[in-house]
């Protein structure tokens, strides 16, 4: 089989890579792609963006499967169009992705179908945004209603940070149309997990859970970023949590798309934040694998992938079953300097160890310029680990990360530190 992946971050290195050890698999085009694909076996960069090129692409190689990495292309109706064109491809429907892709309908949808979540109001108007704020209090969270590439979402500790944060989006337009609306939220406390499972519109099959670092900084300081480094399984979702999770909010989701005629196929992310009463919260949504969960989840997973996908496409995903290698994986996300701000790219990246049996690095803001890799965005490289726990993980991720070398090169020193601790 020919398989093309959409997107050039860890995530669709990592996507591609697992596909490409599927027995049935012969060649994996991924579009645009990355250094790390461009060098990786089996694989091969396509220089297309455009769906329309994609499609006529798609059908001059005979592509018989496209997997959509990012959010994005399926909030532009990737999905749809391939399907118009009679083309298989994994993902869900324009209208789907609205979870992902409008925080207010994600909201609207939870309330509705009873999901436990924060109390919210969404607005257009700064002064009503503001009037909100002065009568909530802080800690508050704003978010802007779109796609914001993970620069969407403040937690303001106080109501004037909430306040320039409302008069970034709606007065300053600084994340444009993803900013037009904005979604204030009660701050939610506790400790997050990822739980993201793949849909065939029916039913949904849990991956491994995970748990990521979204703050820059040792100790979850700094600004917020698309995500520093993840850890599996997150110790935090015990069985009794994993069950629940499923029962309260997973199944719901599901049930809930297809009973407003908005069936939903394809990976699954819920974000959640687990109160000190041990009660599972929803956060938000995400119509895709986790960035960088995706890495370590994928190392642990020995079942065939693209079965498993095939099984979702097919709506045979009750009979589909998942298996696990039981050590524990962990990522530590290498980002470009002036990250999360403003990147820089261009710099030489040296020092990338061999991949192994229990370690590989996945690029993401990489690219090769004259067969010499360099930067090309902001979070750069994912240097992932497996271990017999979850410390012999990281020590190996962290003894790899040691000889990787580009200007400005910043990392968290703490991945996994709450699961440490827990563990």
């Amino acid at each position: 089989m020919k398989l093309l992946v959409i997107g050039s971050g860890g995530r669709e290195h990592a996507i591609a890579w697992k596909l490409a050890q599927s027995p049935r698999v012969q060649k994996i085009f991924v579009a645009p792609g990355n250094g790390g694909t461009a060098r990786e076996s089996g694989l091969e960069n396509v220089a297309l963006r455009e769906t329309d090129e994609l499609i006529e692409f798609a059908r001059k190689e005979g592509i018989q499967l496209t997997v959509v990495g990012p959010e994005a292309p399926l909030a532009h109706g990737v999905v749809d169009a391939f399907r118009d064109a009679g083309l298989r491809i994994f993902g869900p429907t324009r209208a789907a992705a609205q979870l992902e892709s409008s925080k207010d309908f994600a909201k609207r949808f939870m309330v509705r179908h009873g999901l436990p979540t924060a109390r919210y109001a969404t607005f257009e108007r700064a002064a009503d945004a503001k009037a909100y704020v002065a009568e909530q209090g802080a800690p508050i969270v704003v978010k802007a209603d779109g796609l914001a590439a993970g620069k969407g979402v403040v937690v303001a500790s106080s109501v004037a940070e909430a306040n320039d944060a409302i008069d970034g989006m709606l007065l300053s337009n600084r994340l444009g149309e993803a900013g037009a609306r904005v979604v204030i939220e009660q701050c939610l406390e506790g400790e997050e997990a990822s739980f993201i499972v793949i849909c065939d519109g029916r039913h949904a099959l849990p991956l491994a859970t995970s748990q990521d670092h979204k703050r820059l900084r040792d100790g979850d300081e700094g600004p917020n970023t698309g995500g520093m480094g993840a850890y599996s399984p997150a110790p935090v979702v015990t069985p009794k949590l994993h069950a629940r999770v499923m029962r309260e909010i997973i199944q719901p989701t599901i049930q809930g798309m297809a009973r407003d005629g908005l069936p939903y196929v394809g990976f699954l992310y819920a974000g959640l934040m687990i109160d000190r009463e041990g009660r599972p919260l929803t956060l938000e949504f995400n119509c895709r694998l986790g960035d960088p969960e995706a890495q370590p989840i994928l190392m642990r997973l020995k079942s065939d992938l693209l079965a498993l996908i095939e099984s979702a496409l097919d709506r045979k995903l009750e009979q589909a079953t998942a298996e696990w290698d039981r050590r524990s994986a962990l990522g530590v996300v290498l980002a470009a300097r002036g990250y999360p701000e403003h990147p820089v790219a261009g710099d030489r990246i040296e020092g990338i160890p061999a991949p192994s049996e229990d370690c590989r690095v996945f690029h993401a803001g990489s690219r090769l310029d004259g067969g010499q890799l360099v930067t090309s965005g902001g979070r750069v490289l994912c240097v992932t680990a497996l271990g017999d726990s979850l410390r012999v993980a990281r020590q190996r991720a962290y003894a790899a990360t040691e000889g990787i070398r580009f200007e400005g090169m910043q990392y968290r020193h703490d991945i996994g530190s709450r699961g440490l601790r827990r563990a």
